[in-house]
C-alpha cells in the first residue's frame, strides 16, 4: 500500500476542455484588456496554457450528502468498484503539510457566454462546463514544471500522474461497495482492510437495498 493519493495528468481525465479558456474569453479580452495587452503577448500566453495541461495534476472528489447513482454507473461499471467517504477537513488535514496542493470547489459556467478569470495558472482547472455540473467536484491540484539547466521545462513527461504520500488512515471516514456487488466483493474488501490493519467501516450502497411496497 503506498498511502498516497494520486493527482492524474490534467489532459488525460478525458474532458478535452480542462485547462482550457472560455469562448467568451476570446471575444471579451479586447474589451477587458483594453489593448493593453500586445496580441503577440496574448497569443503566446495561450500557448503556455496548452502547454500547462501536461504539468497540471488532479485528484477529484465527488461532493453530496447522498449516493449518486449517476457516480455509480459512470465510475463503477463492473459492479465492483468502492468508494471513499471522506470529508473536506480531513482532505484539508492530509493536504496540509503540502504547500504545492491547491484545494477547492470546481466552479461550472458557460463557455459561450461566461468570462473564466484569467492571470493564475490555477483558475482554467477549476472551471467546467454546466454539462459537468451533476459532478459537484471538489479538486485538489498541484503543477510541477521539471527543472532544466536553463529554467523549466514545458515538453510532455513521462508520468501519466503522480503519488502525494498522505496519512490514509486520517483520509477516510468510510468505504461503500458498489451497487450490485456480489457477497465475496464486501468480503475481499474486509480482508484488505484487515490486511494493512485499516478499521474502517465497510457499507453497502443504499441502492443495492430492495425496494418496499
Amino acid at each position: 500500500m503506498t498511502q498516497s493519493l494520486f493527482f492524474s495528468r490534467s489532459d488525460k481525465l478525458g474532458d478535452p476542455f480542462e485547462g482550457s479558456v472560455s469562448k467568451a474569453n476570446i471575444k471579451l479580452r479586447p474589451s477587458v484588456y483594453q489593448n493593453k495587452i500586445p496580441e503577440k503577448s496574448l497569443k503566446q500566453s495561450s500557448q503556455f496554457m496548452e502547454k500547462i495541461r501536461y504539468h497540471t495534476y488532479l485528484n477529484c472528489w465527488h461532493m453530496n450528502e447522498n449516493e449518486s447513482d449517476a457516480m455509480w454507473k459512470l465510475y463503477a461499471k463492473n459492479n465492483t468498484g468502492i468508494a471513499i467517504q471522506s470529508t473536506y477537513k480531513n482532505l484539508v488535514g492530509v493536504l496540509n503539510e503540502n504547500d504545492e496542493v491547491y484545494i477547492g470547489a470546481v466552479n461550472y459556467i458557460d463557455y459561450e457566454k461566461d468570462w473564466l478569470p484569467e492571470g493564475f495558472t490555477y483558475w482554467p482547472f477549476m472551471h467546467k462546463q454546466n454539462s459537468f455540473k451533476s459532478e459537484n467536484e471538489l479538486r485538489t491540484i498541484l503543477q510541477r514544471f521539471p527543472n532544466i539547466r536553463n529554467g523549466i521545462s514545458i515538453d510532455v513527461p513521462e508520468s501519466v500522474g503522480i503519488n502525494i504520500p498522505i496519512e490514509i488512515h486520517d483520509l477516510i471516514e468510510d468505504i461503500y461497495i458498489a451497487p450490485t456487488s456480489p457477497e465475496w466483493f464486501y468480503k475481499l474488501v474486509n480482508s484488505i482492510l484487515d490486511k494493512y490493519e485499516l478499521q474502517k467501516k465497510v457499507i453497502f450502497s443504499k441502492l443495492s437495498e430492495k425496494p418496499m411496497y
